[in-house]
């Protein structure tokens, strides 16, 4: 009987907004698509602010003078004197 009802429900072709105004947008759509664009705006200019600040490269081979070992640097104390990470044959 349930699917009886969906059936009729379904095939019902009458269209029901069919007035003057259906389908026609509102002033409160176009307030949506402005704000939309406002914010896209102010997105994209944040966003090239944030990669204006990125160095030019992060190859390895700019290290600072100030880098501390544990963030990349090298020991030069810790160079060639056969630490446990190297294999001694």
């Amino acid at each position: 009987m349930n699917s009886l009802l969906v059936v009729v429900v379904l095939a019902d072709d009458a269209p029901r907004n069919t007035g003057p105004d259906f389908g026609k947008a509102s002033p409160l759509g176009l307030l949506v698509i402005v704000l939309l664009l406002i914010g896209t705006f102010l997105l994209v200019r944040s966003m090239n602010r944030h990669l204006g600040k990125l160095p030019e490269s992060f190859d390895p081979d700019t290290k600072q003078p100030d880098q501390a070992v544990g963030e990349g640097g090298v020991d030069p104390s810790a160079a060639g004197n056969g630490s446990a990470d190297e294999p001694t044959g």
